[in-house]
C-alpha cells in the first residue's frame, strides 16, 4: 500500500546504538545493580571505539541507569522489578490512548497491513526466529502509533519507551506466546473500529509485557544474589 504517513530513514549514531544496547542489558537483568560498566568493554562488544561507548555511558548516567563512582567508574544504578512495572504502567496509559485513536482512524488497508504483520510475527515465533519476532513486534506497534495520527502523543510515548528495551523480549519465558495472544485481541478491537476495546487491549498488553520483563529481571537478580551468597 502507499502510506500516507512519513517514515524516517535516519540511522542512529553509534553512541545511540550503544546506549540502547546497554539499557537493554540493564533492563533485562544481564547487567545488574552495582555492576561496573567500562567503555572499553562496551566498545569491544559492539565493535566501536571507546568514544561513542563513553558517550553512551554518560547518557545513561543522565537517564539514571548508571552512577559515576569516584575512582571506580560507571556502575549500574539501583533498579527493581517494581521500577520496571511502573515504567510499563505509564507506557500503558499513553499507548492505550494511541491505540484507541488508531482504531477510530484505521482503513481496511490499514487493518490488512496490521493483520499481515501479525501473521509474520506468528511465523517468526514458530521458527524461533527471535530477531524477526522482535522486528515484527516493533513494526506492529509502530503502525498503530502512526495510525493514531497524534505526533505529540507519540513523542511523549517515545520519552517513556526510551527506557524500555526493544530487544531481549524474545528471551523472556512466555513472551512470544503472550505477544501473539495480546496482538490478536488488539486486532479484534481495531477490526471492529472499537476505540475503547482497543484501548483496554493495549493497556493489558503493555502491562502484561512489563510484568513478564519484571519477573524475569527479579529472577535473574535473585539467582545472582544466591550465587554470591553461596560463594561467600
Amino acid at each position: 500500500m502507499t502510506s500516507r504517513r512519513p517514515r524516517s530513514s535516519a540511522r542512529p549514531q553509534l553512541s545511540e546504538k550503544a546506549t540502547a544496547h546497554i539499557r537493554g542489558l540493564i533492563m533485562s537483568g544481564e547487567l545488574q545493580p552495582g555492576t561496573l560498566v567500562r567503555p572499553e568493554t562496551i566498545g569491544e562488544d559492539l565493535g566501536i571505539s571507546t568514544t561513542p561507548a563513553r558517550e553512551a555511558l554518560q547518557a545513561l548516567r543522565v537517564e539514571g541507569f548508571l552512577e559515576l563512582v569516584p575512582r571506580h567508574g560507571f556502575v549500574v544504578a539501583p533498579l527493581t522489578g517494581q521500577d520496571i512495572r511502573d515504567l510499563f504502567q505509564v507506557q500503558a496509559l499513553i499507548g492505550g490512548e494511541l491505540a484507541a485513536r488508531a482504531a477510530a482512524n484505521a482503513s481496511e488497508q490499514d487493518v490488512a497491513e496490521l493483520e499481515a504483520l501479525h501473521h509474520e510475527l506468528i511465523a517468526a515465533a514458530a521458527r524461533n526466529d527471535h530477531d524477526r519476532l522482535e522486528e515484527k513486534n516493533h513494526a506492529f506497534h509502530r503502525e498503530i502509533n502512526l495510525l493514531a495520527d497524534s505526533r505529540k502523543t507519540v513523542w511523549v510515548l517515545g520519552l517513556v519507551t526510551r527506557y524500555v528495551p526493544r530487544q531481549f523480549y524474545s528471551a523472556i519465558p512466555g513472551w512470544p506466546q503472550a505477544t501473539m495472544n495480546d496482538h490478536a485481541e488488539l486486532l479484534k478491537g481495531i477490526q471492529a473500529q472499537d476505540p475503547e476495546a482497543t484501548r483496554s487491549a493495549m493497556q493489558r498488553h503493555i502491562v502484561h509485557s512489563g510484568e513478564l520483563l519484571a519477573a524475569h529481571f527479579d529472577a535473574r537478580v535473585a539467582a545472582a544474589t544466591a550465587e554470591t551468597e553461596k560463594g561467600d
